[in-house]
């Protein structure tokens, strides 16, 4: 039995200065103190320690999350930016800087690297303002909320979703986030958790993604397969349609998720992806795993999981159910150490665990 990692906040804060125009506020590097290391391929190609010994910031607003990127010595000085209360349009404004390339409307990360962002105190929500990573490394994101970003209507906000990276994003650990949306691409949504164009090295953990039309991709296309290296690992999906992920090419792990009302169709892997699925408790839900709406197929390697009242469809000619009787297609290792949680325990285990506010805990084991 795995012994429980000791994650917590710390509260000792010593302000130095303030800006409170922008919700910007200084604080002593100890003070960022949020235990505990990346996991999963996160922890791969050089690891993800995000602003780990750089300066502690506290913002209470999207300006001032822009600002403290714009006030760094340079666009990769190390920081950790802790930021409380509620994040939208009307408190994020671009801010200009030799070490920021920023945009309102949108918590931009782009064209950075050594950073942290971390929800501290009463909770961070990102309410209609999507986390958007262009062209950044050693990214962290932990303990925030990200809800109902819209591609369409008003307003808008990273082409819909609540956390994208795009264009050659490398080591991004997000942990203990929860990811939001209230309907599908009709109501104005898109994804969650969205990965393109040439972005690897990333870690979902600990996190819930709910009432999504989409909960998220890897790869913008079918030619887009220069993306990959994915861990999800005790995850929630509640009430998904569809891409709980959707791979197009690359190499990802899930293991100790809890999916639950998948409503059309779940893990989609396509155009060569391969994905090990392991230990996970699929439950209430259509196709969980397979190669949907298209001929160019992907493939898994299942160990382990519980299929809990999972219904399968009739294979077609661009539609292929793994089940009812999921069976291996490949082969995959993988680089890094970890533990199984047995799949029986996962609902109980990320119930207590997953999503902001949670206090960061972890899996004990069974």
């Amino acid at each position: 039995m795995r012994r429980a990692v000791a994650l917590r906040l710390s509260t000792a804060l010593v302000t130095t200065a303030a800006t409170v125009a922008t919700g910007l506020f200084l604080t002593t590097p100890h003070a960022s103190a949020a235990s505990g290391g990346a996991t999963g391929y996160a922890t791969q190609n050089g690891g993800t320690t995000g602003g780990a010994g750089g300066k502690t910031v506290r913002a209470t607003t999207g300006t001032a999350i822009h600002a403290a990127l714009c006030g760094r010595a340079s666009s990769s000085t190390p920081i950790v930016i802790e930021v409380e209360g509620t994040i939208n349009h009307a408190n994020t404004a671009k801010v200009s800087g030799t070490s920021c390339n920023t945009a309102a409307g949108v918590i931009e990360l782009k064209q950075i690297s050594n950073v942290t962002i971390l929800g501290v105190g009463s909770g961070a929500v990102f309410d209609q303002l999507g986390i958007h990573l262009r062209e950044a490394r050693n990214i962290v994101i932990r303990n925030v909320t990200v809800r109902n970003v819209k591609k369409s209507g008003s307003p808008t906000s990273n082409g819909g979703d609540a956390i994208g990276m795009e264009s050659n994003v490398r080591n991004v650990w997000v942990d203990h986030v929860s990811l939001e949306a209230s309907g599908g691409e009709s109501e104005g949504y898109d994804g969650l958790f969205d990965m393109k164009n040439n972005t690897q090295y990333v870690t979902l953990s600990y996190s819930t993604l709910r009432n999504s039309g989409r909960g998220g991709l890897v790869g913008s296309s079918e030619t887009d397969v220069s993306n990959g290296f994915i861990t999800y690992h005790h995850n929630l999906y509640e009430n998904i349609d569809s891409r709980a992920p959707l791979l197009r090419g690359g190499t990802a792990h899930m293991f100790n998720n809890h999916y639950t009302r998948l409503n059309d169709s779940g893990i989609n892997s396509r155009a060569g992806a391969r994905a090990k699925v392991e230990n996970n408790y699929f439950q209430d839900s259509k196709d969980v795993l397979g190669t949907f709406y298209t001929t160019t197929v992907g493939h898994w390697q299942v160990g382990g999981n519980i299929f809990d009242r999972v219904t399968w469809s009739k294979p077609g000619s661009d539609y292929k159910p793994a089940g009812p009787d999921p069976r291996s297609t490949t082969t995959i290792g993988i680089p890094y150490a970890y533990q199984l949680d047995g799949a029986a325990c996962v609902p109980a285990t990320v119930s207590r665990t997953a999503g902001a506010n949670k206090g960061l805990q972890v899996s004990n084991g069974c």
